[in-house]
């Protein structure tokens, strides 16, 4: 499927388009050199589109540069294979086994660190499973399946169904039956369904919050910004397609687009995004210790 088409037909119409304007600012606000007429494609997590946050970051980049940015919102699993394909030029999700994997087989390089939030357990307010005394992820996850009760599951491959998979298989649960369902859907349509039908779920903090006010759904068991367990951390990277992989894509827009969104006034934009004055996530590219690990997939070691 070419690029245009993939745009046009992929997560529901959720495209994000920027259009291109004649000049852009400097870090100063002034005029400054521009990539005008220029088009970067982004595949990212529904997480960022749903909460809005891909506009706010958007919008500056389009100013600063004079880009046009088309933005595919699909699940971590489904954005890599995009760019797999050589149908994007950076790639922003939330798992990173997926993103090792996807740097080990060369198709991503320069990956960054770039924000977090965390994964919470939702459910309805009369909490069937009893989980609200439980406080922790696996142990909540035991408890929804001895009590059967209906769990509704991305199913899709993204970065919270593999979160969710990861905590079963800590449980030692292996899910099925009519108690589980799986979507195959963004976390917006899922949790909508889990409120329709008064189930339980996963989700990341920032869209769960970004929905909250149309749901009869809460927060059950938290994630480690309110003091739940670490295994909840839901850490985001940014990566480019390697041009010498896909030579097509467009590398010096995607490393412009890292720069500015690892960039002071980029982490800034993160750090204010706020949805009913709560905070969604939480910038962690600039450090006066900076994680070299996050260059290269997490179990790399340089050769003796």
């Amino acid at each position: 499927m070419q690029r245009r088409e993939l745009l046009a037909t992929v997560a529901g119409g959720a495209t994000i388009g920027l259009a291109g304007c004649a000049s852009a600012g400097g870090s100063d606000g002034s005029a400054g050199p521009t990539i005008a007429e220029e088009t970067l494609t982004l595949a990212t997590t529904t997480s960022t589109y749903d909460t809005g946050l891909l506009d706010e970051i958007n919008a500056a980049f389009q100013k600063r540069y004079g880009a046009r940015v088309d933005a595919v919102a699909q699940g971590t699993g489904a954005a890599l294979e995009t760019a797999r394909s050589g149908d994007a030029d950076v790639v922003m999700v939330h798992a990173r086994s997926l993103e090792d994997d996807f740097i080990r087989e060369g198709y991503g390089i320069n990956r960054r660190d770039l924000m977090f939030n965390d994964f919470v357990i939702v459910g309805p307010e009369d909490d069937p499973a009893g989980i609200d005394e439980v406080g922790e992820a696996i142990a909540a996850f035991e408890a929804i399946a001895d009590a059967e009760a209906t769990f509704v599951s991305r199913g899709d491959n993204s970065g919270t169904h593999t979160k969710e998979l990861a905590i079963w298989e800590a449980a030692g649960v292996e899910p099925g039956g009519d108690w589980y369902r799986e979507a195959g859907a963004g976390m917006g349509e899922v949790l909508n369904q889990a409120n329709q039908s008064g189930a339980y779920t996963l989700a990341d903090r920032g869209t769960f919050i970004a929905q909250r006010s149309k749901l009869a759904l809460s927060i059950r068991v938290q994630g480690p910004i309110e003091d739940g367990p670490e295994l909840l951390a839901n850490p985001y990277g940014i990566l480019a397609v390697n041009p010498a992989v896909h030579e097509n894509v467009t590398y010096d827009l995607a490393m412009a687009y890292i720069g500015f969104i690892t960039s002071q006034k980029g982490q800034s934009i993160i750090q204010e995004f706020t949805v009913d004055g709560e905070q969604l996530f939480f910038p962690e590219a600039i450090s006066a210790d900076p994680d070299f690990q996050q260059y290269v997939p997490e179990d790399w070691e340089p050769a003796e």
